[in-house]
């Protein structure tokens, strides 16, 4: 017996598959790596609109839950320092075009806080409004429960919704406050 033989030979015989060639074919194959795990909401909202999970959008979207606050360049700065010297990381251009697609997805928020490139939070954090200090830059948050005076007048006044994921108020932080007072 020839060798093409033998190995047609001693190759198992087919099974047939219950699920459609084309699912079959839009899944990569498992690969053991040193990547983060894959992200649920992550998978589950991409396939549930045909689109692939790529490693990518799991680090993008792995380094917006790790920063918290970040704007675009300081993500892309978090996948160069996590790639190491000789590891890719996404251009800025990806970044910015994974956090438009992670934000439709409801995976992420931005909120601009001023000047320069707005900041991008994970979604599956609780809403919160942002207060900035214009002294020092520190950022934090606080329950939206606090402008729902202001968005009551606002409604009734103006019929305008206020959508406090995007709000962020300017202002002098405590320890700031207290450096400037005697």
């Amino acid at each position: 017996m020839s060798a093409p033989e033998n190995a047609e030979l001693s190759r198992p015989p087919a099974q047939e598959s219950t699920r459609p060639p084309a699912q079959e074919s839009s899944r990569p194959p498992a690969q053991e790596s040193s990547r983060p795990p894959v992200q649920g909401p992550l998978a589950t909202e991409l396939r549930s609109r045909g689109l692939r999970l790529t490693s990518q959008r799991q680090r993008v979207l792995a380094a917006v839950s790790a920063i918290e606050h970040g704007t675009p360049e300081e993500i892309g700065a978090r996948l160069r320092e996590d790639a190491g010297p000789g590891g890719a990381a996404p251009d800025t251009s990806t970044v910015y075009r994974t956090l438009e697609l992670l934000e439709r997805l409801g995976l992420v928020w931005h909120t601009h806080l001023g000047k320069g490139a707005p900041i991008y939070h994970a979604g599956q954090q609780h809403r919160h409004v942002h207060v900035v200090c214009q002294s020092c830059g520190e950022i934090s948050s606080v329950d939206p429960g606090v402008l729902d005076g202001a968005a009551e007048r606002l409604r009734a006044e103006l019929g305008f919704s206020l959508d406090v994921g995007h709000v962020a108020l300017s202002g002098t932080c405590r320890a700031c406050t207290e450096k400037e007072t005697p």
